[in-house]
Parts: C-alpha cells; sequence; structure tokens
C-alpha cells in the first residue's frame, strides 16, 4: 500500500550527492519487532528500519570523524531519559506512532540542531514531531483502509527509556550506524561496587 521513494527533504543549496545523516534511538526489542511485523502484515514500511527521531536527515560538510565529535560534545553529560507513546498520527502519505514532546526531548532536540555546519529538514525545530514511522510513501486510495487498520493496533509498550542515540548515514538508500552514544545512566541506576577487603588509601 505505500511506494518507496527518496525523502522528501533534501536541501537544495546543498549538493544531492552529500549522503544524509539522521541522530536516532532505536527501540527496544519488543517494540522494533512489532512495529517490522505489522509493516509486513500491511504491505507498508518506513526509511530504514524502525526508529525514534531526535533529528531528522540533514546534509553536512563535516568529515564523518568531525560530524561524530560534534555530536559527541553536544551529547556531553546528556542523562537517559524516557520517552511516552502518544498515539497514531496521520500526514499526506504517511503514518506514524507519535510521542509526547515534553521538555527534556524538546531540549535535546534543539541541542543536537546546533551540529553544524548542517542543512535544517522543514519538520524539525517548531515542526518537530517525535515519530516511529509505520508506513511511507502510502498511495491516496490506500490511506482511508490503511487508516481504519492501524487504528485496531496496540504497541506491546506506552513508553521506554533511551540509554543511547545513533548517528547514522543515508547513502544510495542504503542507512548506516556511524556511531553509537551511550548517555549517562541516572544515579540511582549506577552499580556501586564496595569492597569489604579493600585497604585504607
Amino acid at each position: 500500500m505505500s511506494q518507496p521513494g527518496p525523502p522528501q527533504f533534501l536541501p537544495a543549496d546543498l549538493e544531492t550527492r552529500k549522503p544524509l545523516h539522521s541522530i536516532v534511538a532505536w527501540p527496544p526489542e519488543p517494540l522494533d519487532t512489532w512495529m517490522r511485523r505489522r509493516q509486513e502484515q500491511l504491505g507498508v514500511r518506513g526509511f530504514g528500519l524502525p526508529h525514534l527521531n531526535l533529528r531528522a536527515p540533514f546534509q553536512t560538510e563535516l568529515r564523518s570523524a568531525e560530524l561524530v565529535a560534534a555530536v559527541r560534545e553536544a551529547l556531553r553529560g546528556e542523562p537517559e531519559f524516557e520517552v511516552r507513546i502518544k498515539g497514531w498520527k496521520q500526514l499526506p502519505n504517511v503514518i506514524f506512532l507519535e510521542f509526547e514532546l515534553d521538555p527534556t526531548l524538546r531540549r535535546l532536540h534543539e541541542r543536537l540542531l546546533a551540529v553544524g555546519p548542517s542543512s535544517r529538514a522543514p519538520h524539525d525545530g517548531e515542526l518537530y514531531r517525535p515519530h516511529l514511522t509505520l508506513a511511507l510513501g502510502v498511495l491516496p486510495w490506500a490511506e482511508p483502509v490503511l487508516w481504519e487498520a492501524v487504528q485496531r493496533l496496540k504497541p506491546p509498550v506506552d513508553r521506554f527509556t533511551v540509554h543511547a542515540l545513533s548517528l547514522t548515514r543515508e547513502e544510495r538508500g542504503e542507512v548506516q550506524e556511524l556511531h553509537t552514544f551511550p548517555l549517562e545512566a541516572a544515579p540511582d541506576e549506577v552499580p556501586v561496587l564496595v569492597s569489604r577487603d579493600a585497604e585504607p588509601s
């Protein structure tokens, strides 16, 4: 019910040959598996594997190592955070699982937008909607049927904790993970190692 196609947010001011990068969070295994099975059952797909967008695809003049360093600096000291599912959302040609845009997610998104120099997608900034895409490129005649079917679908989780973010690169239709950035564990989750036999230093 959906047709493959290139993303519709390629900036005109940069060469289209430059790869597209994204910053994403991978959903936990139960939600990832559930999304992929629903896509297979419905005959639809998203852009790459299911992912929660922290920054939409962008292009940059930075080399890979420079971009990794810039993202690492932007995420320095960032703690793990919880995201909560808001519900299904439909826009022209796309259906996705929308997440609540709380202050933590908004602040992190704005912080990642500062990484650059880089292009900015239309759906970043004020129009940013954190989501997992179920169907992209949905044909107009299939939208009502697909939307009706989606209303009956209930994800296996309603929230999850993001422990790491990943920088990805899309080139020639293939999405590659360039680097993963672990986030700081919450203070009460940091293991404390106590050695009763240790000598005083």
